[in-house]
């Protein structure tokens, strides 16, 4: 349905708010629940409102029943067709709110109502709500959807960061310079709850020698309730007012006061709504002190503190995503006991018996080391790959100094992603059409077998398209930044304006870490040259990412990048797309031809953005680190075996080029007579099948369900304790 474009008002003042015909009404609650981003009749039902609309407000519902005209909507209130869409969408709404025929209510009635607390520093639910930096906040809101869609009760616990992370500019020398990300709270699904006698705070955390209130926000991401903790009251101290306020700002003395706040207020937010989880998730190190505020809770209701940390641990999970030493939150003692003092006192043991539960031998005494105790606190502790399983049983040996480190007891679960949310709308009706349309549901081998019967001209002409939208994406980004004033015309080129949609094209996207060597590709210009310049197969480079605004060494390492998108050379072929989030992403993984990782082995703990691009068909180059050296079968992409002795790198470019030119670009210009590239599309059909196969969101929740939420909650004992001292 065509409809001519609204014009988004420039400023609040501007708002043409206006209330929804009575027949409509029920897409303001809908708007405001994020499961709607993933359901695509949902989401076809929002598009259908104003279609160009919808695509300027990237995908925010919310805005969009702003901005739209009422004369419009008062006409789809009328359309029979459209309302018989809205109905189908509403009942769907409801049946969200009921758990009685979901996989966890069928597999383990006897554990419905008893909830899954999920403690992460970060949140990745959708564009619009940019309190996430990347990987760890992606998986963390896959992880709640994929637990909406399972049934399990599982209730989130996070910081409302209302400066998000940071807008990234590039300017004309490459070097990234970062704003602030602030957003309207009324353009998000996040509800304040009140708090009790009708004060803006549920709960206070004392630390540093004041109390901070903590105000709570509430986000429903489909059954997965998210609490949000936010510092920024009146009652609060002019200081910590801001103390919630930004992702990852600061040195070590912030980020100690934000886990404080999100560890013991989450415990507390909870309480105070009178919710008692059963079993309870730190998400990496930076929720640990989750598991600390639960022991003093119990010492201080008379629990003996040995007591109260084998309670603590009999129900507690974490899971560690950081495969090097240096990566892990380390505090100095000093530094703890200012901020925590005196919670000892409560607990009935001297300050040094507390402290000594983050002791790591390799960080010495005068450290706390968040990681150590979260597995001095939890019983059940896993990585995030087979890999990082073992690499983090490696980093954790000393904690268990008399066993071997095959012996130390942690496991992996290899990290998935939300098939609904990250597999595009075409893909997915063209699996309907061939399977079915239960097959989102399946994680059956045998169905996933017969994506490889795909029709190939269907499939083949599903993924132009699909290329198609990413390169008008890039042309309509590129040409209002320039309009904006925030690309000079030297820049224009390098922003993606000369893109061809008919060459292959390869994506390389994530956060601009050294590990990640995002430049290992111009190791020899000349031969990339050679590549990209060939005028019977060219190649061309899409880049993507941030660097953290302190990584001084990763944004030179995006300078030396960008750097080459300038370079005549390669003929407007090597592209950088700046301000990478979560819109951006979809439209990279389900538009490149190809997905490249380059991760120096084995720093990846995990990586999911290959999969995500798997399963819409786009098969990945990487190093075979993380989740690909599961994922990796031979016919579903291309491996970089690591060379042991590699540490520049030089080796591994070598394999790079080779694969590029002997086996990846050969093989995408191999076409039949109708133009079709049939040994790609095999390759292709592969990446989907394993993808679906073995790394969606589902298959991830329901091992950590067996695994772990349901031994945690029914008491079985798995993991021995590691000592204190």
């Amino acid at each position: 349905m065509s409809v001519t474009a609204t014009a988004i008002p420039s400023s609040p003042a501007d708002d043409a708010a206006h209330p929804l015909p009575p027949r409509l009404l029920g897409l303001t609650h809908l708007a405001n629940n994020i499961a709607w981003s993933w359901n695509r009749d949902a989401r076809n039902l929002f598009r259908e409102i104003d279609e160009t609309l919808w695509q300027q407000l990237q995908h925010n519902p919310i805005l969009l029943l702003r901005y739209v005209p009422a004369e419009r909507l008062a006409t789809l209130a009328a359309n029979p067709e459209f309302c018989a869409r809205y109905d189908r969408v509403m009942r769907w709404l409801a049946a969200e709110h009921n758990d009685e025929h979901t996989w966890y209510a069928q597999t383990y009635p006897e554990l419905r109502g008893k909830p899954v607390a999920y403690f992460c520093a970060e949140f990745g639910f959708h564009n619009s709500v940019p309190i996430y930096s990347g990987g760890l906040g992606v998986l963390a809101g896959d992880h709640c959807k994929s637990a909406s869609d399972l049934g399990v009760p599982l209730v989130g616990m996070g910081i409302f960061y209302r400066d998000g992370y940071f807008d990234q500019r590039v300017g004309p020398d490459g070097w990234q310079t970062d704003s602030p990300d602030s957003f309207d709270l009324t353009s998000v699904p996040i509800q304040p709850v009140p708090g009790i006698g009708g004060e803006p705070y549920l709960t206070s955390v004392r630390t540093f020698g004041r109390d901070v209130y903590i105000r709570v926000w509430r986000m429903m991401v489909g059954r997965v309730p998210v609490y949000l903790l936010d510092s920024d009251l009146e009652e609060n101290h002019q200081d910590d007012r801001p103390l919630l306020s930004k992702l990852y700002a600061g040195g070590p003395a912030l980020r100690l006061r934000q886990e404080w706040l999100l560890g013991v207020g989450g415990v507390r937010v909870l309480q105070a709504l009178g919710i008692a989880p059963a079993a309870w998730h730190a998400n990496e190190g930076h929720a640990g002190f989750m598991l600390l505020e639960r022991v003093r809770a119990l010492c201080a209701d008379g629990v003996p503190f040995d007591d109260a940390v084998k309670q603590v641990r009999a129900s507690s999970v974490f899971t560690t995503h950081t495969p090097v030493p240096a990566g892990h939150d380390q505090f100095s003692v000093e530094q703890v006991q200012e901020c925590a003092g005196p919670i000892w006192e409560e607990m009935g043991v001297p300050a040094e018996k507390v402290l000594q539960i983050g002791f790591h031998p390799s960080a010495g005494r005068g450290v706390f080391h968040m990681t150590a105790a979260c597995i001095r606190l939890s019983r059940r502790v896993n990585g995030v790959s087979e890999r990082h399983g073992a690499v983090s049983r490696v980093l954790c040996n000393p904690l268990w100094p008399d066993r071997k480190a095959d012996d130390v007891p942690v496991g992996h679960i290899t990290n998935g992603v939300h098939l609904a949310t990250w597999m595009a709308n075409p893909i997915m009706q063209l699996l309907d059409e061939h399977l079915g349309t239960v097959w989102g549901a399946e994680r059956d081998r045998t169905m996933w077998e017969r994506v490889l019967t795909l029709d190939d001209e269907k499939l083949w002409g599903t993924h132009l398209r699909l290329k198609h939208v990413l390169m008008r994406l890039v042309r309509e980004k590129a040409r209002q930044n320039y309009r904006k004033g925030m690309l000079q015309s030297p820049q224009l080129v390098g922003a993606g304006t000369l893109l061809d949609p008919h060459a292959l094209t390869i994506g390389f996207a994530r956060r601009f870490a050294t590990y990640k060597r995002a430049n290992l590709l111009f190791r020899d210009v000349e031969r990339l040259r050679k590549l990209v310049t060939n005028s019977a197969r060219p190649v061309q480079f899409v880049f993507s990412g941030k660097a953290h605004p302190a990584d001084t060494p990763g944004k030179q390492v995006l300078q030396s990048v960008y750097q080459f998108t300038r370079d005549p050379q390669f003929e407007g072929r090597i592209a950088f797309i700046e301000d990478y989030g979560m819109h951006l992403a979809h439209l990279l993984v389900q538009g490149v031809d190809l997905w490249m990782n380059l991760p120096r082995v084995p720093l990846e703990a995990s990586g999911t953005s290959g999969m995500k691009a798997g399963l819409n068909g786009v098969p990945q180059l990487s190093t075979i680190d993380g989740w690909w050296e599961e994922g990796y079968d031979g016919t579903n992409g291309w491996a970089i075996e690591p060379e042991v002795d590699d540490d520049i790198g030089d080796r591994t470019a070598d394999r790079l080029y080779t694969l590029l030119e002997e086996q990846i670009v050969p093989a995408f210009y191999d076409r039949d007579d109708e133009d079709v590239p049939t040994r790609w599309l095999a390759t292709m059909k592969n990446a989907i099948r394993v993808a679906g196969t073995q790394f969606t969101g589902r298959r991830m929740v329901e091992q950590y369900v067996r695994a772990y939420y349901a031994p945690a909650i029914l008491g079985d004992a798995l993991q021995d304790d590691p000592p204190v001292s």
